[in-house]
C-alpha cells in the first residue's frame, strides 16, 4: 500500500457471500488473479495518509483496485476471466505482483492477522450495505476519472477500512475515519480524504437495508479483497437453492 511502489497497493482476498449460502470457513473456489498492471492497477482512487493495519500516517492508494483474473475453480468461475474491479480490506499485506491462486470465501471468515480474528457477519453486513449503497461504476476502468470520482472512490476505501479495522460503535453515526476510536491494534483513521462523504457513507448505515452479495479473494501473505459477485449468477445460486430446498421438501413428504 506505500506510494514508492504502485503495484505493492493491491488487496487480494475473495469471499463470496451471497449473502450468506454456504457454511463459515469453507473456501467456495479459486481464482487466480495479479494486478492489472497494464493500466496501473487502479480505478478512480487518491492518496490517503493512514493510521491502521500497523502503519502510522503512511501514505497509500484508497479507491479501486483493478485485477486480472486468467482462470479459476468451483465459484470462481461466477467471474468471468478479465478485469475485476476489487476493494482492498487488508492494509498490511502487500499487492500480488505476479500470478497467484487465493481462495473464494464469504467476507465474514477473512481472517486479519493485525485484529487476531474474522471479519465476522455484522462487519461483513456493513460491508455489503455500504457497497449497495454507494459503490459507483463510475469508478471502474483505466479512467480517464474526474477528480470528484477519485475522491469518491478514496472516500469509500476509507469507510471500507473504518468498517474492517475498527471495533463496532454503538451505532453507525459514531463511525469516524478521522479518529482512531480502537485500542491497541485496531483501528483506522485518514488524512486527505474527504471525511464528510466517507462518514456520511457509513453515518446511512443501519444494518438492515439492502445489501450487495459480496465475495472475498483470501491468500495467507497477500493483500484480501472484497468484489462484487456477478448478478446473473447470484440469481442462478440464489435460485438453485431454491430448488434443492423444493426437492428436499418433496423428499420429507414422500
Amino acid at each position: 500500500m506505500k506510494i514508492p511502489n504502485m503495484a505493492m497497493v493491491l488487496c487480494t482476498a475473495v469471499i463470496l457471500s451471497l449473502p450468506c449460502l454456504v457454511a463459515k470457513g469453507t473456501p467456495l473456489g479459486t481464482v487466480d488473479i495479479v494486478l492489472d498492471s497494464a493500466n496501473d492497477g487502479h480505478g478512480a482512487y487518491d492518496i490517503v495518509d493512514v493510521w491502521g493495519g500497523g502503519y502510522s500516517g503512511t501514505s497509500m492508494y484508497a479507491g479501486v483496485y483493478t485485477l486480472d483474473k486468467t482462470a479459476g475453480t468451483g465459484a470462481g468461475d461466477l467471474w468471468d476471466n478479465g478485469l475485476l474491479s476489487t476493494f482492498c480490506i487488508e492494509l498490511q499485506e502487500l499487492v500480488p505482483l505476479s500470478t497467484s491462486t487465493y481462495d473464494v470465501v464469504r467476507p465474514q471468515t477473512v481472517y486479519n492477522s493485525v485484529l487476531g480474528g474474522t471479519l465476522g457477519d455484522e462487519k461483513a453486513g456493513y460491508l455489503c450495505e455500504l457497497w449497495e449503497g454507494f459503490f459507483d461504476e463510475a469508478w471502474t476502468g483505466s479512467g480517464p476519472h474526474t477528480s470528484e470520482e477519485n475522491s469518491d472512490a478514496a472516500a469509500f476505501a476509507s469507510a471500507v477500512w473504518e468498517i474492517v479495522y475498527e471495533d463496532l460503535p454503538a451505532a453507525p453515526l459514531d463511525w469516524d475515519v478521522t479518529t482512531d476510536g480502537t485500542p491497541g491494534n485496531g483501528g483506522f483513521r485518514g488524512v486527505g480524504v474527504d471525511a464528510a462523504t466517507a462518514n456520511g457513507m457509513l453515518h446511512s448505515l443501519s444494518g438492515a437495508g439492502p445489501k450487495a452479495a459480496l465475495g472475498a479473494f483470501v491468500n495467507t501473505g497477500a493483500q484480501d479483497f472484497i468484489v462484487e459477485v456477478p448478478e446473473p449468477a447470484t440469481i442462478v445460486l440464489l435460485g438453485l437453492s431454491g430448488v434443492m430446498g423444493l426437492l428436499r421438501r418433496k423428499r420429507i413428504a414422500a
